[in-house]
């Protein structure tokens, strides 16, 4: 996002400093900010290897399926927020197989895997351990979701009613508090 938005929305370093703060640029930053939070929220997340491998395993305790039945069941069970590639499942139930705790049969022109007792005794380890990675996926993205960008527009709009309402001296204050939540989350990702 530009710095149109705090900057000259808002009346810090942007450039517009007239007074009275024109609506026309409070109003394009709250569209620039929630565009920005669409574009965020709305691509899918990339999970860890280990992710895709723990789930072929878990799915694959339940019945023997083939890879396109793991992506859709994933899909499923995340709520549509994690669709893994085929590029990601079918490498990973070759290396499984490789290992020996995956085993393959064909039918009808389709794979079909299933786990070998070895494979059992792995994906009851794996699923013992932690949460099903679907579940992991939802619950992160449910926070970048919904909460976040809903802070972000309210925040937008508290700003946007003090440009319209308030004096000068209000005004001042609110570009202050602004900046100081913009450096602390900053500081947020710096820690990570």
């Amino acid at each position: 996002m530009s710095g149109s938005f705090l900057g000259d929305a808002f009346g810090g370093r942007g450039g517009n400093n007239t007074p009275g703060w024109p609506m026309s640029n409070i109003l394009e930053g709250l569209e620039q900010l929630r565009t920005q939070f669409e574009q965020k929220t709305s691509s899918s997340p990339r999970m860890n290897k280990g992710d895709v491998r723990s789930a072929v395993l878990s799915l694959l305790l339940e019945q023997p399926m083939h890879g396109y039945q793991i992506i859709r069941e994933i899909e499923d069970r995340s709520g549509g927020s994690w669709k893994p590639s085929p590029g990601s499942v079918y490498p990973t139930l070759q290396l499984l197989t490789d290992e020996g705790l995956v085993q393959s049969e064909e039918s009808n022109g389709r794979k079909t895997y299933s786990l070998t007792p070895e494979g059992r005794a792995a994906a009851g380890d794996e699923t013992t351990e932690r949460t099903a990675p679907w579940e992991s996926a939802t619950s992160r993205d449910s926070g970048r979701m919904t909460a976040l960008p809903k802070a972000g527009v309210e925040l937008a709009q508290a700003a946007a009613q003090v440009a319209r309402t308030g004096d000068k001296e209000q005004v001042a204050q609110a570009v202050e508090i602004l900046d100081e939540a913009r450096r602390k989350l900053y500081s947020i990702l710096a820690q990570g």
